[in-house]
């Protein structure tokens, strides 16, 4: 019998959200599949870590039966721990979601799902995100499908250093998917606004909303593509140098 590749599954809507289940039902006969998720959602934390308070782990049982470890922190977190504590070996890959909501353009920045895949790949471990792109009635079962038959795809192929994966799945029927489309992120910024309100005390608080101030129609860019119902995959890496601006940057001769 061939040996099942060690995944590592996690995510940043919590150990109990259905993306993530369903996402370990697709995988679990195809390899052997570790679950170290945050104990509560860690939604928009990004790649954050913690220093300052202590890292709890503790088993989770789902239906009666184990079913993997919370941990109190964040999705960058649970990947640290796991590979440097819980699992006896690196895991062939770390995959993370599926997220409730896409993970577009700006956003991504924002994401600790898309994070935790980066951290995987800081760790030199193949890894993606995959997110639905809705956040309303959620039916998980077509992007589950699609993130086994990425990670068996990815099993067999190698992704260049640091790189990870950021896969967006659309909310439709499967036959309704327009195919697969290699994307970039959009760069399209939006338009925030801090809703003030007043809770039942009299207390003023805000509410963040917004929305895309443009929209790209071209289907290289990840939102496009998600509205035109395709698969959007954009390789993305943790580097944030602009090369392109360096030699300009020491033509400014700053002085100490």
């Amino acid at each position: 019998m061939p040996k099942k590749n060690k995944i590592l599954l996690t995510n940043d809507d919590g150990i109990d959200a259905p993306g993530l289940y369903a996402l370990y039902l697709a995988l679990k006969d195809f390899g052997e599949v570790t679950v170290v998720a945050p104990s509560t959602e860690q939604s928009a934390v990004g790649h954050a870590i913690t220093l300052s308070d202590p890292l709890r782990v503790d088993s989770h049982k789902k239906d009666g039966s184990f079913f993997g470890y919370a941990v109190n922190g964040t999705p960058a977190d649970c990947v640290k721990i796991a590979c440097g504590a819980i699992l006896p070996s690196t895991p062939d890959m770390v995959i993370s979601g599926i997220n409730l909501g896409p993970n577009t353009g700006i956003n991504t920045i924002y994401s600790g799902t898309v994070s935790a895949a980066t951290e995987g790949s800081i760790l030199g471990i193949p890894s993606f995100a995959i997110s639905l792109g809705t956040f309303q009635d959620p039916d998980f079962r077509y992007a589950a499908k699609f993130g086994k038959n990425l990670a068996v795809k990815m099993a067999g192929k190698t992704l260049p250093k640091g790189v990870s994966l950021n896969v967006n799945v659309p909310a439709c029927q499967e036959n309704e998917i327009q195919g697969i489309q290699i994307t970039r992120m959009s760069l399209a910024l939006y338009e925030e606004n801090f809703d003030k309100r007043l809770d039942p005390r009299g207390r003023i608080y805000y509410w963040l909303t917004g929305q895309r101030n443009n929209f790209e129609t071209d289907l290289s860019v990840d939102v496009a593509a998600l509205s035109a119902n395709r698969i959007s995959i954009t390789p993305i890496h943790y580097d944030l140098t602009r090369y392109d601006f360096l030699k300009t940057l020491d033509q400014w001769h700053l002085k100490q």
